[in-house]
């Protein structure tokens, strides 16, 4: 494995468990346990942890800004972002959920934008806070630890008083038949909300996503404005979506 890998492995772990152990880490990656602390010293160099005796921690504001090494299938993510970045247009309110697709999404805005962005996510809202021109609106309510996103009554009665332009829908599944679903019944919920409270919906997939069914329905393809992928609109997987009659990109 090469070097480049492994670290982004090790960040993955750390962002996932927020502790992670020096010596189950060299016997998970097979490599010696000087690698891992080699490893480690670089990776808290680059603020992507926080080095402690027998391993690290996460160094949770640095981690919650956008960085290559912690996003998986990150070239794909970054030609989803390009695409749905025309969608968002000055002076437009829009709602982003949660996901490591909408955090390159949003890193990748320009710097130039005017708009009004309402978001659960603790990392989306971090991240736009880079974005000088970007109104960011935090909505606060319960924080699931492991997704760093708010739920429970708090966050549904923000979300049922917003009339946004535009909501973006970071998608862990989507199928003809069932349209979007998800894997935790609250944020299937929430993201229920957020489409209700928006004009228009589109959803950020990567295709390794796509024709995934998960347990909890989010919404129909008809609700759907535009599926954005990593794929050219032409390829054979996205041929029933485009049958459909919606916008794919």
């Amino acid at each position: 494995m090469k070097k480049n890998d492994r670290q982004r492995l090790i960040v993955d772990m750390v962002m996932r468990h927020r502790k992670v152990d020096s010596d189950r880490l060299a016997v998970e990656l097979d490599v010696s346990v000087d690698t891992i602390r080699r490893d480690l010293n670089e990776l808290d160099e680059k603020g992507m942890l926080t080095k402690v005796h027998g391993g690290a921690v996460s160094s949770m504001q640095k981690l919650f800004q956008y960085n290559e090494v912690a996003v998986f299938n990150r070239e794909e993510k970054k030609i989803i972002a390009e695409k749905a970045i025309p969608f968002l247009e000055d002076g437009m309110v829009a709602i982003i959920s949660g996901g490591t697709t909408n955090l390159v999404f949003v890193s990748a805005l320009p710097k130039s934008l005017k708009a009004t962005i309402y978001t659960f996510s603790l990392e989306i809202a971090l991240q736009l806070t880079d974005h000088p021109h970007i109104e960011t609106v935090f909505i606060g309510g319960k924080i699931q630890k492991k997704s760093l996103v708010t739920s429970g009554i708090d966050c549904f009665q923000v979300l049922s008083k917003i009339h946004a332009d535009i909501c973006f829908v970071g998608t862990s599944g989507i199928t003809l038949e069932e349209g979007i679903t998800d894997e935790g019944y609250e944020i299937a919920l929430i993201k229920k909300a957020m489409i209700d409270s928006s004009d228009k919906v589109v959803s950020l997939i990567t295709s390794n996503k796509l024709n995934i069914r998960h347990n909890y329905s989010v919404c129909p393809l008809s609700e759907i404005y535009a599926i954005v992928t990593d794929l050219e609109s032409d390829h054979q997987i996205l041929k029933d979506y485009v049958a459909r009659g919606g916008l794919i990109l």
